[in-house]
């Protein structure tokens, strides 16, 4: 877990970011402004009759502190077999909801990707595999909660004792400044996410290219290691569509699944901010949490 010093030093530091603009492209209602300059171009989709694309805050505003804070862990030491370990219980959901042939398990195949991105070693992704063929059926839970400065979460677990689970997460959000909450979900929409690397892709034709693949909108943001990704976000039922048609654009996919996207965001000072790193870490450190799902956004 990374310390307090080091936590401190990513809050403050200055993100790259894109230049604020205050219009929105599409039919989208949202009022709030986005990050991405659609604001300084007259595209030509504009004036089209086709579908157009809808942009708001909630959805893009991925590319600040608060993107770096999560990544602080990082795919080293210790926290490289937890990541490891959190692809696991993904592998175990989809071979439990789908089969072990991701021929014929998308949700599978999609986190094998995952896996292969991450380097993690063939042998233990198979291992993985046919253990979760075997392994006692777990149980799929997800739970509500409201965290540090009114953020909403929420907590995906697999496990199996939902008693054991329950009174565990309930302790980490009770010590670290957060509380079980119905109606957290409200603030999220499920959505199919395509995750592609973002080099050298300006934000006009990251529009441009969710227009062509069919997106509903798309975000900028970092991996761990800060190098840039666009987050191309869809209905459900699109997902497979638009992996494919921005494969065929000539994007390379890094992801592609389900996920559960924040339509109101919160936004969070840095002393919120380092709260919520602090109480989303121990969560995640939890060996029954499979994903943290958040709705914060930090100030600006």
């Amino acid at each position: 877990m990374a310390g307090g010093a080091v936590l401190r030093a990513l809050l403050t530091r200055c993100p790259r970011r894109l230049a604020p603009a205050s219009s929105s492209v599409g039919l989208g209602k949202c009022s709030a402004h986005t990050d991405l300059p659609v604001s300084r171009v007259s595209p030509p989709w504009k004036t089209s009759p086709v579908r157009t694309l809808q942009l708001c805050s909630s959805l893009c505003a991925g590319h600040n502190k608060w993107s770096k804070v999560k990544h602080v862990k990082g795919p080293k030491d210790d926290a490289r077999g937890r990541m490891f370990m959190k692809f696991g219980l993904m592998i175990r959901i989809a071979v439990k909801e789908g089969g072990s042939n991701p021929e014929f398990n998308a949700a599978l195949a999609n986190i094998l990707e995952q896996c292969r991105g991450k380097n993690m070693p063939k042998a233990s992704i198979d291992a993985v595999i046919k253990g979760a063929e075997k392994a006692k059926a777990g149980t799929q839970q997800i739970y509500e909660a409201r965290g540090p400065g009114g953020c909403m979460m929420l907590i995906e677990v697999l496990t199996d004792n939902n008693t054991r689970s329950h009174q565990e997460v309930k302790r980490l959000l009770n010590k670290n400044g957060g509380a079980l909450a119905d109606g957290a979900r409200h603030n999220f929409n499920r959505k199919g996410v395509v995750v592609v690397q973002g080099q050298r892709v300006t934000a006009e034709r990251a529009l441009e290219l969710a227009i062509e693949a069919g997106a509903e909108d798309v975000q900028e943001t970092e991996d761990e290691e800060e190098q840039p990704l666009l987050q191309f976000i869809c209905d459900m039922t699109d997902l497979k569509n638009v992996r494919t048609s921005l494969e065929e654009l000539g994007l390379q996919i890094t992801s592609a699944g389900l996920e559960f996207v924040p339509h109101t965001p919160t936004t969070l000072d840095q002393a919120q901010l380092e709260a919520a790193s602090t109480l989303i870490e121990a969560l995640n450190d939890y060996s029954d949490v499979v994903r943290v799902w958040d709705n914060i956004q930090a100030q600006s």
